[in-house]
């Protein structure tokens, strides 16, 4: 009978790496903006952390990953057209980045329904994780809720009562203004008026001219990237800082920073979930990501580098690439990188992480190439992020 059980056990050992290698290579697909306003922000950037996380991690399964990628153009039936593809067709087990707010629920969608993951960084609404929140969905680096209440807060306290929102006209700039008002109103202040302009609009005339009009205190702008750039640029030549008026910009990267100048852009706040210069490990990565990209990197890039090195090592753990396997492995483990200290993988989908209120420098206090913002406060992830009671999610028990 032991010469038996030995028998088996020999067998087994020989089956397991053969079972591993029948499942195919782990496969993720980038799926970004690679041509449009958050190019900077997402793009190859993106792209290139996916890269280097699976370059770092090495073999998976016995089997080097595989990562591709692909441009959604900010529209959401082209996105989920590309992700059904990548699951049916091309073997990938993985979607991260994940491209705007409306793109990512039409993703989620499609992740759900094709039962396979989706690792979300780019996208910001809180609905993700909220009344749409999916088995199959994790998101990752931020939200409009965590935007809103770090900075949101901020700028109440300071004085900033009274707002007018200039928003992203689709799903990302409603949640952002919804989430902010909620803010504002809640800390005592008054939202006067929301305009929302078109995605990538070159002329934010007509809408600065309202906020302006308003004579609110902060011009609240629910949009980010090239969007956000531009208002703030634009609004200068009308004199709205001039005039007493400030902008919040709550959804801002350190790309737009460095876009816009330091001149330009001193004094802002805006929050992050990541800043390139804070630590030895953070100043590391990003200098190995700016010898491929040519810039440091901002947070959505390496919220992709930190997603996928914590999907590898789930599937690594659990010699499988079983999706609800992988996603409770990777809730099971503390998520410990480079711009993570103790994050939490939720129920809802929801990563808790520290969140970072900045403050861009001014030109004088700045030393060296690319310091552009000071750390104002730190706000940990339970403080920061929504509880899971509040969000609507079936998920929650």
């Amino acid at each position: 009978m032991r010469v038996v059980h030995h028998l088996l056990a020999a067998t087994l050992a020989l089956l397991l790496p053969a079972a591993a290698s029948a499942q195919g290579p782990v496969k993720i697909g980038v799926l970004s903006d690679m041509s449009s306003l958050y190019a900077d922000i997402t793009g190859e950037g993106t792209v290139a952390a996916a890269r280097m996380a699976a370059e770092d991690f090495g073999p998976v399964l016995g089997k080097p990953v595989e990562v591709v990628f692909a441009d959604h153009q900010n529209k959401a039936d082209v996105g989920a057209t590309i992700v059904r593809r990548w699951y049916d067709e091309e073997g990938v087990d993985m979607v991260t980045d994940g491209g705007s707010s409306a793109v990512a629920l039409a993703v989620e969608e499609m992740s759900r329904q094709k039962q396979k993951l989706v690792l979300f960084s780019g996208p910001a609404s809180s609905d993700i994780t909220g009344k749409n929140c999916s088995p199959y969905a994790a998101h990752w680096t931020y939200d409009t809720y965590a935007l809103s209440h770090v900075t949101g807060t901020a700028v109440v306290r300071s004085g900033g009562k009274s707002w007018f929102f200039i928003g992203a006209d689709y799903a990302f700039g409603r949640a952002l203004q919804r989430d902010t008002s909620q803010v504002v109103e809640a800390e005592g202040g008054k939202v006067l008026g929301t305009v929302y302009a078109p995605l990538n609009t070159p002329d934010f005339s007509s809408f600065l001219l309202q906020a302006q009009a308003s004579k609110a205190e902060v011009i609240g702008l629910a949009n980010a990237g090239g969007d956000a750039t531009n208002a703030i640029k634009q609004g200068a030549e009308f004199g709205i800082l001039k005039g007493g008026q400030k902008f919040a910009a709550l959804l801002f990267f350190i790309s737009d920073v460095h876009a816009m100048g330091l001149k330009a852009a001193q004094g802002l706040q805006f929050t992050e979930a990541f800043y390139w210069d804070q630590t030895p490990e953070t100043r590391a990565f990003a200098e190995r990501f700016r010898k491929k990209i040519g810039r440091m990197p901002g947070m959505v890039q390496a919220g992709v580098y930190s997603a996928t090195l914590h999907y590898l090592k789930a599937v690594k753990e659990l010699g499988s690439k079983d999706p609800l396997k992988v996603m409770e492995k990777m809730r099971e483990t503390p998520i410990n990188d480079f711009m993570t200290t103790n994050g939490k993988l939720r129920i809802d989908g929801r990563v808790e992480r520290d969140m970072y209120l900045l403050e861009v420098k001014t030109p004088e206090e700045s030393k060296y190439d690319w310091d552009y913002v000071k750390v104002v406060a730190k706000v940990p992830g339970d403080k920061a992020y929504r509880p899971m009671s509040d969000g609507g999610c079936p998920l929650v028990k």
